[in-house]
């Protein structure tokens, strides 16, 4: 693994250690409804969404134009970074966590913008089906493998 993969790794662990230990659960690497991927879908005791993405250094985050695109499947919006990152680059109106691979903190807490309830419905019934799966490969991976061969 090169460093910025590292990086990331280190500041996701956290990032789903903090939320884990606020009551959350976390799915990591999901694929929302229009093709992008969240890197951590967090669900909250108050079935809301938080959407958590990761940046590794400055130039990932400027080269990358499509985190707005996020917002319509979460009710916050969170970036996480690790300690050395220039956060004076982030946004103010989304959420800044730092991380490393042992837990993080909120510096920015997140504005709400609420999930229509068609939404709401649609991204709980993906979180659960998508943990299930998951669940299910952990525990047969012969005959999830086969599954997926089906779909």
């Amino acid at each position: 693994m090169d460093a910025a993969a590292l990086r990331t790794a280190a500041v996701t662990q956290g990032a789903a250690r903090l939320f884990v230990s606020l009551g959350h659960v976390v799915l990591r690497e999901v694929a929302l409804p229009h093709g992008r991927r969240a890197d951590l879908l967090v669900l909250a005791p108050d079935d809301s969404f938080v959407i958590v993405e990761v940046k590794s250094c400055a130039r990932d985050f400027l080269s990358d134009a499509k985190w707005h695109e996020y917002r319509t499947y979460c009710d916050r919006l969170f970036f996480a970074v690790d300690p050395e990152f220039p956060q004076g680059l982030l946004p103010e109106d989304a959420g800044l966590l730092v991380a490393d691979p042992f837990g993080g903190a909120v510096l920015r807490e997140a504005p709400t913008h609420p999930l229509a309830g068609a939404r709401r419905r649609m991204m709980l019934a993906r979180f659960a089906r998508l943990a299930a799966r998951r669940l299910e490969g952990l525990i047969d991976p012969a005959g999830a493998a086969s599954r997926n061969a089906e779909d």
